[in-house]
């Protein structure tokens, strides 16, 4: 995948720092490569959709051959993602959505979901894939009573992310800080921790953790990674243990059912049935 820890799935990703945006100045997205692949791409041609290219596909194919699983983690992660947002949106009552690795734009969105439960919903993206960029721009519109806006920045510089974000979101009121699926794309576990708790120690009490990231439970993944990593170009990403995506949540109060396989967190109906545990886990958590 491609190159930039700022697009949400549990292969490679993300890389490179983007430029945040300006106020009501939207930027002017960087020349698009196709012939490098990208996370972001990889995961939307997983999730069946269509903006992508033939290097995405060919690097997607190749995890699937060794983990045809790969399916199921993309399917169940975003279907997760979907009932964290209708959560923290109804029942936990947050206007503010801080999302890091939006990826490309698809079916029922961060800011979709939270502005049909609260259309006064506050939604602010970051990515840095110059594609995510101009789907963005076009599709991630908001309600008249709301606002949306997408920042190209790299997870690894929170405090440009929190300056930018600044200009949509107000720090003083509560607000849901979204990492679904790309602090394996920081290789190193200690940096990622930080980056977690710099972002978190922005935001005050009432506000929530949502993260999921991809899990070294299964051995057949690890091993589509790791020939992933070594053979398609891309920033490596790193599946972690159970307890180490545990020690995110660090200083917060988990909700239940606490971090469990994105099939098991808080489960409804969904269009593929009842689902195995899969290689990614999460949870939701409380800044108290």
């Amino acid at each position: 995948m491609a190159e930039d820890p700022s697009t949400p799935n549990p292969l490679p990703a993300p890389d490179d720092s983007g430029l945040a945006a300006e106020g009501a100045e939207r930027q002017k997205p960087a020349q698009i490569d196709s012939t490098v692949p990208h996370s972001a791409r990889i995961w939307n041609y997983m999730l069946g959709g269509k903006d992508n290219y033939p290097v995405d596909r060919q690097a997607g194919d190749r995890v699937r051959e060794v983990f045809p699983g790969m399916v199921d983690i993309a399917r169940h992660s975003r279907h997760m993602l979907t009932r964290v947002v209708r959560f923290l949106a109804g029942d936990a009552g947050i206007r503010q959505f801080l999302d890091i690795g939006t990826g490309l734009p698809t079916v029922d969105n961060t800011h979709e979901v939270a502005q049909r439960v609260a259309p006064e919903s506050r939604i602010v993206y970051v990515d840095n894939d110059p594609l995510v960029l101009v789907h963005a721009q076009a599709l991630l519109t908001s309600t008249p009573e709301g606002a949306t806006d997408y920042i190209e920045a790299d997870v690894r510089d929170p405090e440009r992310i929190l300056r930018a974000a600044a200009k949509t979101l107000d720090f003083t009121r509560p607000t849901a800080l979204m990492l679904m699926g790309i602090l394996g794309l920081v290789r190193d576990y200690d940096e990622a921790r930080s980056i977690v708790s710099r972002l978190m120690e922005a935001l005050p009490s009432g506000s929530y953790l949502a993260l999921y990231d991809g899990a070294d439970t299964d051995p057949s993944y690890v091993e589509a990674l790791q020939r992933h990593n070594a053979g398609s170009g891309v920033v490596p990403y790193t599946p972690r243990s159970l307890e180490q995506i545990t020690g995110y949540f660090d200083g917060l109060t988990l909700l239940e059912p606490g971090i469990v396989s994105v099939t098991r967190w808080r489960p409804e109906s969904n269009p593929w049935g009842d689902a195995p545990d899969v290689a990614c886990a999460g949870g939701v958590a409380l800044k108290t």
